[in-house]
């Protein structure tokens, strides 16, 4: 048997400290805004759109702490370094949303029984701003949402917030021109559905990452067939692929060559071309020549 280890490109993460740094302080500072204005303005909306910031910047805080700690050097202990973080930033980052978002909408249902006098001009002045803090501090992680799962949900907490504060200036709008007072939870409950709609994703991908799945965009099936038809190769075994984190994917494989092949020049062929085509990073190849003397114990192991 020959086991090969190698990596098909390196991926340096992109470091977005800056943008960080910038949408925390701004979203730090309107939270407090809207605290006060809510409480003075007795709105629901923006008590539920501070709310929502304040797990905004919380979910910041863990995406900006995993982005750091994903970027630590391996450890003899710590043979990934500590990558894996991003994922579990980006499951608790859904979490956060998620809860979040009962709780408005425990907050707004319960408004339903009880109205109150609301300010409309007040809720359409504070939101306003928000819309502009949270699309501003969005547009800085738009560039890395496709690339990496913990990036994408602070995009996706950004975008919400947007939505949250565009609500209340709608209800505020509604509430200045008729008087219901209603129009603030009703605002509130709908936002809460567009939240979770599109915080769902965001927490199905990330669970499926923790659980060992294989990242979104690679076809299982694909890859297998890819290097089934390798030349030289009669078949796969041992098939893995899982996300070391938030931006790498990995690979192991058992490669079946009856007539061996120990040449460095076909495995970083092999590693180059799993990179390019479907975007895996690290790669472990095992060539095996299907000696039947000598079997494989995990060649019965079907993954894919």
């Amino acid at each position: 048997m020959s086991h090969s280890h190698s990596h098909g490109h390196s991926h340096e993460p992109t470091n977005y400290n800056r943008a960080f740094i910038i949408s925390v302080a701004l979203n730090t500072g309107f939270v407090v805004i809207e605290v006060v204005y809510g409480l003075a303005a007795n709105s629901l909306a923006l008590l539920a759109d501070a709310g929502h910031n304040l797990s905004d910047v919380l979910g910041l805080l863990l995406a900006w702490g995993a982005s750091f700690l994903g970027r630590r050097q391996p450890t003899p202990r710590r043979t990934y370094g500590l990558r894996r973080s991003s994922i579990l930033a980006a499951l608790l980052n859904a979490v956060l949303v998620l809860v979040a978002s009962g709780a408005v909408a425990w907050e707004a249902i319960q408004r339903f029984a009880q109205p109150s006098p609301v300010s409309g001009s007040t809720i359409i002045g504070v939101a306003a701003v928000g819309i502009a803090i949270n699309m501003g501090s969005a547009l800085m992680f738009l560039s890395g949402r496709e690339r990496d799962l913990n990036i994408r949900g602070a995009f996706i907490h950004l975008v919400a917030d947007a939505a949250v504060s565009l609500g209340a200036v709608l209800a505020g709008i509604a509430i200045v021109t008729t008087g219901w007072l209603w129009f603030d939870p009703v605002v509130s409950l709908m936002i809460v559905v567009v939240i979770i709609v599109s915080t769902w994703q965001l927490f199905q991908e990330s669970l499926n990452l923790v659980t060992d799945a294989v990242p979104a965009g690679i076809e299982p099936l694909a890859v297998r067939t890819f290097l089934t038809e390798l030349p030289g190769v009669s078949s796969v075994h041992d098939l893995h692929i899982w996300a070391m984190s938030t931006t790498e994917t990995a690979l192991t494989a058992h490669l079946i060559m009856p007539a061996g092949n120990l040449s460095d020049g076909f495995l970083v062929q092999v590693n180059q071309q799993l990179h390019d085509h479907f975007g895996i990073e690290h790669t472990t190849i095992q060539i095996e020549t299907g000696d039947p003397s000598y079997p494989c114990p995990l060649a019965q192991e079907n993954v894919v």
